[in-house]
């Protein structure tokens, strides 16, 4: 639980919120008391084995298909030491600091758990270097996604040993200089240490838990940006009732269509055409809760596989006090986070693809009703019209995106680790597809909006028309061609600023 602004890490508590909120807001971190108790007692366990000169991988034998070599103990430390240095071999553009500190949130609340055989001193050092803001320098690429994140998992532990480089409050530096600067010193790793901070699904975990929670967020959005595109098409939302999704109750369809009719309600809009001629809308107008919702329903299995993930222990060998047994398995492999990226990635692209062809009919005069690409003065000016192109670029881009990483592998380690999750591109992927549709969206709302002005004297319902004013106060009708790209921007500003939703929902309620 958070109390002023301290978060207890007891293993099992972390979930996509409070992860996303203690990384945004600088909580700082405490080991609670249960952790220490389970640490200890896994440490005794791990030291009575060096003492016996029991075989245990990792402990006192090499990695991977070294894993039949004995390690003397005048050799643990070192070993260790050169596990993270040989490891280090990532590759490409650094990871964002949000993705790098959720990775060392989600490190120490698994080793938090107690079943990776480490010292007490070292989780309190991982503790300080989150708690310090010290930021490891970690390359996005070179994870296959089994035995863990390998190389991120290392380039973010060449900071704990005085390698490497980290940011300190914004600037990067070597890492031996960042510690020195908060009153550290590199610490030296034991047995097992170098392997528990390695052997992990941090990095894949951190990139999914991001793409949750900004996903989370954008489902609501979409919802609200779908209902702007009914209103300036002038759609009904008779396909929105209540007893038709129950007809097919699907959770996310039916919250879809209660959070539809919830922003519509109100509108002189649809009080305008209520005698049209018009029989039913086109799918990306009738459709919305089937296609939404479906979105919402992915959205919902994926935090759950994401929250059980980071709640667990994913290192190898696993080392248990109750039975007092050391066993070695497969936590590490990223299967489960895998093929929830991908299923993520898939579900989000839908509803960039489905926003997408709503602008398409927006601009699409025939299909409107409204002034050919929502200008008054087609012809002298081009509207909107190649806001729908870019749209449809990201779309696009986004159907290649959505390919699934999950179902590859290469083999690695001399055919030791001979099925791998490619978990790491799933999730990178998903991120890219969730910041894609983030773009659609904006410009549907930009879209959205200047049919409503061209509809004008007539209203909206309450939830859009506070939509509309609350755009409005940043960009402004179009009434002559400008910089679209600069609207988009501005609108994104709006949308995606945390007062924009909290604003609405004080006129339509609150959106599922």
């Amino acid at each position: 639980m958070m109390k002023k602004k301290i978060f207890y890490i007891d293993g099992k508590s972390l979930t996509v919120e409070n992860s996303a909120e203690i990384v945004e807001n600088n909580i700082k971190l405490k080991l609670s008391r249960s952790s220490v108790s389970k640490i200890n007692a896994s440490r005794k366990l791990v030291e009575k084995w060096i003492r016996k000169k029991e075989v245990v991988y990792g402990i006192n034998t090499g990695f991977g298909e070294f894993k039949d070599i004995i390690i003397s103990p005048e050799d643990t430390e070192k070993l260790q030491r050169n596990l993270i240095l040989s490891h280090s071999s990532g590759i490409g553009k650094y990871l964002p600091d949000v993705i790098v500190r959720l990775m060392l949130l989600f490190r120490i609340n698994s080793l938090a758990k107690g079943n990776s055989g480490i010292r007490i001193e070292l989780i309190e050092f991982l503790i300080n270097i989150f708690n310090k803001n010290i930021v490891p320098l970690v390359p996005s690429q070179g994870s296959v996604g089994s035995s863990g994140d390998l190389a991120p998992l290392s380039h973010m532990a060449l900071t704990i040993i005085g390698e490497g480089r980290c940011k300190l409050n914004g600037e990067v530096m070597g890492s031996r200089d960042a510690l020195k600067k908060c009153g550290m010193k590199p610490i030296k790793l034991s047995s097992k240490e170098g392997l528990a901070l390695t052997n992990g699904t941090q990095m894949m975990s951190a990139f999914l838990c991001k793409s949750l929670y900004d996903s989370i967020l954008l489902s609501k959005l979409s919802d609200i940006s779908a209902s702007a595109s009914v209103e300036a098409s002038r759609g009904t939302s008779k396909a929105f009732s209540d007893i038709l999704q129950k007809a097919r109750p699907h959770k996310g369809q039916i919250v879809t269509a209660k959070n539809l009719r919830k922003l519509l309600a109100g509108s002189g809009i649809m009080k305008s055409h209520k005698e049209c001629a018009k029989v039913q809308d086109a799918y990306s107008i009738r459709c919305i809760p089937q296609v939404h919702g479906a979105v919402k329903d992915t959205i919902e299995y994926c935090k759950k596989v994401l929250e059980t993930e980071i709640n667990s222990a994913n290192d190898n060998p696993l080392i248990f006090p109750e039975t007092g047994e050391h066993i070695e398995g497969g936590n590490f492999h990223g299967e489960p986070l895998a093929l929830a990226a991908d299923f993520l990635g898939i579900a989000v692209s839908e509803l960039g693809s489905i926003s997408e062809r709503r602008i398409a009919r927006l601009v699409d005069g025939s299909l409107s009703g409204l002034p050919r690409f929502l200008t008054k003065k087609g012809g002298i000016n081009s509207g909107m019209m190649i806001a729908q192109y870019t749209a449809a670029s990201l779309a696009s881009e986004n159907k290649v995106l959505a390919h699934p990483a999950s179902v590859d592998s290469i083999p690695t380690s001399a055919n030791q680790e001979d099925h791998n999750s490619m978990g790491s591109i799933a999730s990178r992927k998903c991120l890219n597809i969730v910041n894609n549709v983030r773009k659609i969206i904006a410009i549907e709302f930009l879209c959205a909006m200047q049919g409503i002005t061209l509809l004008r004297p007539l209203k909206a319902g309450k939830g859009i028309e506070r939509a509309y004013g609350l755009i409005r106060k940043k960009v402004s009708s179009l009434d002559e061609d400008r910089i679209i790209s600069d609207d988009i921007q501005n609108a994104m500003l709006v949308i995606f600023d945390k007062d924009f939703l909290k604003s609405i929902e004080k006129v339509s309620g609150k959106l599922e």
